[in-house]
């Protein structure tokens, strides 16, 4: 257990393996098979530990599947996003979407809506990522001690050191606000002088691979030329001149698109704001019916939820509640580490909203939903490019942060496949816990569903289970290692559950994290 003077520890109860539950991608009705422990609270790095193990949550549930069992086995997969470079297909979508803003044009193109409407699209499907919150009482979370021995320090004497949920928060607030103020800042595109509503629609194909030849940037460039009025068209042109200058037989990057200056006749205004969710920020608060009332459509329409599935309950244990503990450090991106709402305002109203993790090396999504009135702007495809440009923008003030992570990759599903094209990506061994370049995954998978990706036999897992009598123990409200805990425990044998939880958090995350036992 680290750091425990310093910050609240992570306080998990683990669960164990489940009887399968309906798999939202093949249909089986008992085939999808994982392991879960609820996280009344978690680090932003215990969280990147146990993502990088393979784990994900939903809400404050997380579970890892059972790979070697379940029906379809789910590889965690995340972009290098700084070396990510948009394919044809995505470049379509970001061109879309600087047409609509400009013209109030959409594009005729009527091909399938795009897989990545949102990263966990089949979620509501699984009965167990929406799991109900444990009996356990807030008081039993609190620890009132650390026993490294048989004896129980006083209350008085570790206290103030060891309180696992007293987290300060008000700086991590003020920090949003700042950033949601913030007009100067690269998260708000475009300017606003009309209204009009676009048609429904569908999104562009993503299965076509990328394409980076001369013709193509250059067919870009006088397509982009032929979007300007003719008024500014001079101006665009001269400032094409420029670039080309400097950047000479380079393809356009994300940033060209999503930041490019528009003529201040465009007919719409596109901003981005980021909020914080957990805990939630006055911005968050103030527009949280707003928000709902998305979710409450897009489930309805794209996935087919009857009326009273999607409550606000629903939506805030789902989307809303987060177990990640904010944090900011000095090293650290201004808006902070935690669980965050990026929402896409429309000329003054919400259409999308993405859900998101900043962690110490990564921006994890966890969900998409969008107004349905919007289908045809491809806002999946749109938001994946716009949170790979933010974790680029998040890097330049926290280096190690350089990872887009987009949840599993699912190859006997071809409808998930669409993941693979945000290149270049890695998958995560099931068995090692390396990443291995996608690319280099995909002629196993063709052949097996469940692979080692790891080509080298004699790896295993490095961070694997070492020393179980070092996990940490929260037992009566007292922090102890399982020696001690096993020795108070007489009779009791829980061995095999509490080895098999360490197994799978791994050494590192074990000996920081508090597994709670009644």
């Amino acid at each position: 257990m680290a750091a425990m003077g310093e910050s609240s520890p992570s306080i998990v109860e683990y669960f164990g393996g489940d009887g399968g539950y309906r798999c939202g991608y093949c249909k089986n009705d008992t085939g999808n098979l994982s392991q879960g422990m609820w996280a009344h609270s978690l680090t932003v790095q215990d969280y990147q530990d146990l993502i990088d193990r393979g784990w994900r949550r939903s809400g404050k549930y997380v579970y890892k599947p059972t790979m070697n069992q379940t029906c379809c086995p789910q590889y965690t997969i995340r972009c290098r996003a700084l070396h990510f470079q948009p394919s044809k297909s995505h470049k379509k979508v970001l061109k879309k979407m600087l047409k609509f803003l400009m013209k109030g044009e959409l594009s005729k193109i009527d091909s399938e809506v795009e897989p990545m409407d949102s990263h966990t699209k089949d979620a509501d499907d699984c009965s167990f990522l929406l799991k109900n919150e444990p009996d356990t009482s807030q008081s039993e979370l609190e620890p009132l001690s650390i026993d490294y021995t048989e004896k129980v320090e006083s209350e008085e004497e570790t206290k103030g050191e060891i309180n696992a949920k007293k987290v300060e928060t008000q700086p991590v607030e003020s920090c949003k606000e700042t950033i949601h103020d913030n007009s100067s800042k690269p998260l708000q595109l475009a300017k606003k002088v009309g209204h009009a509503t676009p048609k429904p629609g569908k999104g562009a194909d993503l299965s076509k691979p990328p394409c980076r030849k001369a013709k193509d940037i250059r067919r870009e460039q006088k397509l982009q030329k032929n979007l300007q009025n003719p008024t500014v068209q001079e101006g665009t042109q001269n400032l094409h001149g420029q670039s080309s200058k400097t950047k000479t037989n380079q393809p356009k990057s994300i940033e060209d698109f999503i930041f490019a200056t528009l003529p201040s006749e465009a007919l719409h205004h596109l901003e981005v704001r980021l909020v914080q969710s957990s805990p939630p920020s006055s911005q968050f608060k103030a527009t949280f019916q707003e928000s709902y009332q998305v979710y409450k459509r897009y489930q309805m329409v794209i996935h087919k939820d009857p009326p009273d599935k999607p409550t606000t309950s629903q939506f805030t244990r789902f989307l809303c509640d987060s177990p990640l503990e904010a944090e900011n450090l000095p090293n650290g991106p201004d808006c902070g580490y935690g669980s965050f709402h990026q929402q896409y305002w429309l000329d003054g109203k919400i259409i999308a909203v993405g859900v998101i993790d900043i962690l110490p090396k990564s921006v994890s999504s966890v969900y998409l939903y969008y107004d349905p009135d919007y289908s045809s702007l491809s806002l999946g495809v749109y938001s994946a490019l716009r949170e790979i440009a933010f974790t680029r923008q998040l890097h330049e003030k926290a280096p190690e942060l350089s990872y887009y992570y987009m949840g599993f990759y699912i190859h006997s599903c071809p409808k998930m496949r669409y993941k693979g094209q945000y290149r270049p990506s890695d998958l995560l061994c099931p068995e090692t816990y390396v990443w291995v370049p996608t690319e280099q995954c995909l002629p196993s998978l063709e052949h097996s569903k469940y692979c080692r990706f790891n080509q080298d036999l004699t790896a295993g897992d490095e961070g694997n289970l070492k020393e179980l009598d070092q996990v940490w123990i929260l037992h009566k409200r007292t922090a102890m290692r399982y020696s001690v805990y096993k020795r108070r425990r007489k009779g009791l044998n829980d061995e095999e559950t509490i080895r098999q939880y360490a197994t799978l958090v791994g050494q590192a995350c074990s000996e920081r994290m508090l597994l709670f036992r009644s």
